[in-house]
């Protein structure tokens, strides 16, 4: 068994994306966000006028041949067309680089199985219908138009500002008596444009350029903060209401809890099966073998000591596989050392060599159950690559890793160079610790294509036992 300790072990991938990239660099990361939201402002007033006319004409013809049945079907079409325009904008502004908006559950007004009726009259009872089609015929092309005008008059005031000196070149100035730097001076410091002594080219020139290089420096201001207010609208009218992740909460709370019993009722059968199959058949055979020494002790000293040394077998093969049950239960060095110390126990029992990587913080508080559960996983994902893989070397990495909104987690991943071809299969090992993944919160990952290797990951959602204190 080799232990590799944290500092050697991969390091989770930081975030990426615009977002890190201002956090970084401040001043220089605005700029560096400045093409993708200049492409999404000035794109964004032809895509909206093309959604406005495309969705008014839709809709307000099936308004008008809601007399007859086609009306309807073409309302319907109306209502995906702005759920089409809308996710347009959505990818648009995860592309422009903002944080990405939690789209809605379209199925959750027609779920599968209810019928084509139910299905075509769904968007008429999905609120996030209508609020696309407002988003589409009303919000998206007035917000547009207001942000494309004001993107194209700052960059054309800039680009232009600075450039004034070498095309104003090409522009007649005989007879020109206004020049609108001297207005400006005049009303700034009245004569002060008589008491500048400067071609009235010259002054415009470099007025100009200052105006045009004020305008540049506070683009990637203008550009963020136009972004960010389409990106707010769109939170607001585009994305999933929270109810709907309150909603999925609770169905995934109650499935994880039903994974949890039956994966504890599935380990209680197996465990029993087991129980009575192996270590119970073996003592009814050790309690026939003590009964037939009592017969024979004193008749037949010697077939008694050779049924005692038969017991004495039964006994030793008894107490193995006891042992080989107990370790899917927490063994006492796991509560007194911990999770990584019970970890290198398991990996040094192993018949096939362990190659451990502990990528554990010191001061990593995890709770009991979360250490119970990564132990037993550990120990079933062992065993199985022993008995059933032919591999000759099992890599077992353990980590942790903060990811911020979604909170900490413990990855638990299992590596083998065996023949492959694992399957998580209803009723076998593998869908058990599944479901035993689900019923905490977490997930289980699983690849192992024909000819290997076998990858098997295990992830589980946690909050540190010293927050709970808390």
């Amino acid at each position: 068994m080799t232990t590799i300790d944290s500092a050697s072990a991969p390091r989770a991938a930081q975030p990426t994306g615009d977002a890190a990239v201002r956090r970084r660099r401040g001043y220089g990361g605005l700029w560096a966000a400045v093409p993708r939201e200049l492409g999404y402002l000035l794109l964004g007033f032809p895509i909206a006028i093309v959604g406005f006319v495309v969705l008014v004409t839709l809709f307000s013809t099936g308004v008008s041949l809601l007399v007859v049945v086609v009306g309807l079907a073409i309302v319907v079409a109306a209502l995906y067309t702005a759920r089409g325009f809308g996710l347009v904008e959505l990818v648009r502004l995860a592309w422009a680089g903002r944080p990405e908006i939690r789209r809605p559950n379209w199925d959750a007004a027609a779920p599968a199985g209810d019928g084509p009726w139910r299905a075509f009259f769904a968007p008429f009872v999905d609120g996030h219908y209508w609020l696309y089609l407002l988003h589409g015929m009303i919000v998206a092309p007035i917000v547009a138009l207001f942000s494309w005008t004001v993107t194209v008059v700052w960059l054309a005031v800039g680009l232009g500002g600075v450039t004034y000196w070498f095309w104003a070149m090409f522009i007649p100035v005989d007879g020109r008596e206004f020049w609108p730097h001297e207005w400006v001076l005049d009303r700034i410091w009245p004569g002060g444009a008589a008491a500048v002594d400067v071609e009235p080219l010259v002054g415009e020139s470099i007025a100009q350029f200052l105006l045009g290089a004020v305008f540049l420096l506070t683009l990637p201001f203008v550009t963020a903060g136009l972004t960010w207010m389409h990106d707010q609208i769109a939170r607001g009218m585009l994305g999933a209401w929270r109810s709907e992740a309150l909603q999925r909460q609770v169905q995934q709370l109650a499935a994880s809890r039903g994974a949890a019993v039956q994966a504890e009722d599935a380990a209680l059968r197996r465990l029993e099966r087991d129980i009575h199959d192996g270590p119970q058949q073996r003592l009814v055979r050790l309690q026939m073998d003590l009964a037939a020494i009592e017969r024979k002790l004193e008749a037949d000293p010697d077939a008694a000591r050779s049924l005692l040394g038969e017991a004495r077998e039964q006994a030793r093969d008894t107490l193995d596989e006891l042992r080989a049950l107990s370790r899917g239960f927490a063994p006492p060095l796991l509560q007194d050392r911990g999770l990584a110390s019970a970890l290198e126990s398991l990996a040094g029992r192993s018949p096939v060599p362990v190659i451990l990587e502990l990528d554990l913080p010191a001061d990593a508080v995890l709770p009991a159950a979360i250490e119970r559960n990564a132990y037993f996983i550990a120990a079933e994902l062992l065993t199985n690559a022993a008995k059933h893989s032919s591999a000759s070397a099992i890599r077992l990495r353990l980590s942790t890793r903060d990811t911020g909104a979604s909170g900490h987690w413990l990855d638990l991943w299992v590596t083998d160079n065996g023949h492959g071809g694992a399957t998580a299969m209803p009723g076998h090992g593998l869908a058990g610790l599944d479901e035993r993944v689900r019923g905490l919160g977490g997930v289980l990952v699983l690849d192992s294509p024909a000819g290997g290797p076998t990858v098997i990951g295990a992830h589980f959602p946690y909050v540190p036992a010293a927050s709970v204190g808390a």
